[in-house]
């Protein structure tokens, strides 16, 4: 795996290093020894899908709240998002700075989320499907959410208009 830090310390974009044959190719999309070798959390608690019928679906920007912060990996495996993280570490260099990167199933990157960090996408094609590697279980007391269009993050989002539930569409401004 080839993995690049964002601008953002702690996060990165992961690639596949695939060996080809006559057959196709082979990657490893996860390794322990990899993510540690990398200072990145390797133990995985969960694992969830989300699949948006609708180019344009929006969902975030979600996070749990200390001591159940998460680390994420996330990967689309249909076809393609715009995956966005905003630093909501307050010690942080970085804070509410924010990072997007295209995830698609032809790409094949993953996005690797620290905690204490919000995130969010959005659907650019119908029929997009998620997957996230959760480093803590989902705890619903302590989940959190700001509003995806926050003027504190300044998240310029590919698609005007987005679809969403309307817990997301509910959420508020980021607290300080």
């Amino acid at each position: 795996m080839i993995f690049t830090e964002t601008p953002l310390r702690g996060a990165f974009v992961i690639e596949l290093e695939p060996h080809h044959d006559e057959r196709g190719f082979f990657a490893r999309a996860f390794c322990q020894n990899e993510f540690a070798e990398h200072g990145l959390e390797n133990v995985i608690a969960q694992v969830n899908l989300s699949h948006n019928f609708k180019k344009g679906t929006l969902h975030g920007m979600h996070y749990q709240a200390p001591p159940h912060a998460e680390a994420k990996m996330v990967r689309c495996i249909a076809g393609a998002i715009y995956d966005v993280i905003v630093d909501i570490r307050k010690e942080s260099p970085t804070y509410l700075e924010w990072f997007a990167v295209e995830l698609s199933a032809a790409n094949r990157k993953m996005l690797y989320v620290p905690r204490e960090f919000a995130h969010g996408y959005q659907a650019l094609e119908d029929d997009s499907e998620v997957l996230y590697l959760m480093t803590e279980f989902y705890t619903p007391a302590a989940q959190r959410g700001a509003r995806w269009n926050d003027p504190a993050f300044e998240i310029e989002w590919p698609i005007a208009n987005p679809m969403m539930s309307p817990k997301d569409g509910a959420h508020a401004d980021f607290q300080r």
